[in-house]
């Protein structure tokens, strides 16, 4: 969802290494630039949920921020934030007998076959974030980078992806003229080698076993 491009102040998340806040705000700038250049392209708007279903895959510090906004939420408003716990549990327990990974932990497996398993599991999944009433996250300043950059074109090993529901009509020329660039140092990679130094557990996840 990328209606709300408010950034996160630049004080770390305790827990989190501290230039975490800094990857944020690179982050969240450059989304900023891409929405601002995708112009009409871009469609996405408040309740569109087309990013919130399927089960996606996460990072220890992904992991990390929504367990302390989660955390913080708890604090001013608890039963919103019992709410997300009791969507993630039942999440967890449809999600656990067909886990590519430890369902324990949640931590996911790793290799070419895991791969294929996790691209065809839980594609009907709805984020145990999201309000299924308003159609809004409900941890929005604390998401996943993939959330953060999902919408405009990202580049990967695939080419330039976007959103099926975005840059209808536009070129290829026009779609790269708009590409987002998020972390052209690296700096997410470098924070979660650090994260996972100095506390477990390591590897991927999903985000039902992170709000449980």
């Amino acid at each position: 969802m990328l209606w709300r491009c408010g950034m996160l102040s630049g004080m770390s998340l305790r827990g989190l290494p501290a230039a975490d806040g800094a990857l944020i705000q690179i982050v969240d700038a450059a989304l900023a630039d891409a929405t601002r250049r995708s112009g009409k392209w871009l469609v996405c708007r408040p309740a569109c949920t087309q990013c919130c279903v399927g089960v996606f895959a996460i990072n220890q510090l992904d992991a990390v921020r929504l367990q302390q906004g989660l955390a913080q939420l708890e604090k001013t408003d608890p039963q919103r934030a019992a709410r997300i716990r009791e969507r993630a549990r039942a999440s967890v327990e449809r999600l656990a007998a067909e886990f590519p990974g430890n369902a324990k932990t949640g931590v996911l497996r790793e290799g070419q076959e895991a791969e294929e398993r996790f691209a065809e599991f839980a594609n009907d999944e709805a984020c145990p974030v999201l309000d299924p009433e308003t159609g809004l996250c409900d941890l929005y300043d604390a998401r996943p980078m993939t959330c953060r950059t999902f919408g405009p074109p990202v580049r990967s090993d695939g080419g330039l992806g976007v959103c099926e529901l975005c840059f209808h009509g536009a070129t290829d020329q026009q779609i790269a003229g708009c590409e987002m660039v998020a972390d052209a140092d690296d700096l997410e990679s470098k924070l979660l080698r650090k994260l996972e130094k100095t506390r477990g557990p390591r590897g991927r996840t999903v985000v039902a076993f992170c709000v449980k």
